[in-house]
């Protein structure tokens, strides 16, 4: 198991939200949330959230009871990046705040090192 606060953060309202769509999910107790790194994106490099189960060599981190999984290969670029959730006037959904990108595109979907 890693340490959390090596990897990636969520914040509270993150978590609050996971929880709440978890619990209207059928899903069972092996599942947690993934989040990962794929190519592709008006910036090079996108996000990607799902729940999941765990995978050999998966980093495994617990946020108040909420399993995250995160590849190695995404690891790299998901160091130091916090997940929040906002649910203001300009939208609401999850948000990657990445202090490592270079450049990120206008919807904050992708990213570039």
């Amino acid at each position: 198991m890693s340490n959390s606060t090596n990897l990636v953060n969520l914040t509270d309202k993150a978590i609050d939200q996971v929880k709440n769509i978890f619990s209207q999910e059928d899903k069972g107790p092996e599942y947690g949330l993934r989040l990962g790194v794929v190519g592709g994106g008006c910036s090079g490099l996108s996000y990607k959230i799902d729940f999941d189960t765990k995978r050999e060599k998966d980093n495994v981190l617990d946020f108040n009871g909420v399993k995250v999984y995160i590849d190695l290969k995404s690891s790299i670029y998901l160091k130091g990046v916090t997940l929040d959730f906002k649910d203001g006037l300009n939208g609401k959904g999850f948000v990657f705040i990445n202090p490592n990108a270079a450049n990120t595109c206008g919807c904050g979907e992708s990213f570039s090192v």
